[in-house]
């Protein structure tokens, strides 16, 4: 392609003679609505910006407290989401998505208010692994909290009602630090506590084939869960990279 053929599209992409603006901020297709948090994130958790392989947009939704969202079904934060939803939609966003997979109750408001693509929750992988899975296994959930996580929230992530579920709560770290807001993590420990969580989920359930980790903190274990249980693992990062996947394909010459 000539210089003088060039162009550029909205995103700032080069297609063919002009530059056209509009936006404050160019080149992050995916914005990240963040709980208001001082836990560590490290790399590999969805609020650290280090863990993706493109730029992404993250605005913080003041009030929005792991406890909060987790223990208390985010009540009374569904508009002051729609606004972080708004600013970050104006300042370039084409898709958003958001920091605890606990907001799948969010889905359908949030998408109808800001009429472009919302990927909520890790759980919305979940139909998407069981159509992989062979006759009689499903995918299985890891989350933060099991007895928090309700037939509500795998329904609107477009989970069966059924699907066999497994918190860290039991665990002596993950959980606390994560919905605690504590403000030192470790890290050794968080990821023994996910491993355990997922074999124990594999051992009393034998039909579970794959499992979703719901936590957008857990990724940075999936790999060490992976080779523990000896399954598919997926999590928030997968969802989001396959996600920001159809917002900009990827060009071939």
């Amino acid at each position: 392609m000539t210089r003088a053929a060039r162009t550029v599209r909205g995103d700032g992409t080069v297609i063919a003679g002009k530059a056209r603006g509009g936006r404050t901020v160019y080149g992050g297709a995916v914005g990240v609505l963040m709980l208001e948090t001082r836990f560590p994130r490290i790399p590999g958790d969805m609020g650290n910006a280090l863990t993706w392989p493109f730029p992404m947009h993250f605005k913080v939704v003041r009030g929005a407290s792991p406890d909060r969202v987790v223990r208390q079904q985010a009540d009374g934060l569904l508009d002051a989401f729609k606004e972080a939803a708004n600013e970050l939609v104006e300042a370039g966003a084409d898709g958003l998505t958001t920091t605890c997979g606990f907001l799948s109750l969010m889905q359908g408001e949030l998408a109808e208010h800001v009429r472009v693509p919302v990927a909520t929750s890790s759980l919305q992988q979940v139909s998407m692994v069981n159509a992989t899975l062979p006759p009689r296994q499903r995918c299985g959930v890891v989350t933060v909290s099991a007895p928090d996580l309700t037939p509500a929230h795998l329904a609107a992530a477009g989970a069966p009602p059924d699907t066999p579920v497994v918190g860290t709560e039991n665990g002596r770290e993950l959980s606390r630090v994560m919905v605690g807001d504590e403000p030192e993590l470790d890290v050794l420990a968080a990821e023994a506590d996910v491993v355990e969580a997922s074999l124990a989920l594999l051992g009393a359930d034998a039909t579970v084939g794959a499992l979703v980790l719901e936590c957008t903190n857990m990724p940075p274990y999936a790999a060490a869960v992976q080779r523990a249980t000896g399954v598919p693992v997926y999590d928030i990062v997968s969802f989001i990279c396959w996600f920001q996947s159809g917002l900009r394909p990827r060009g071939f010459a």
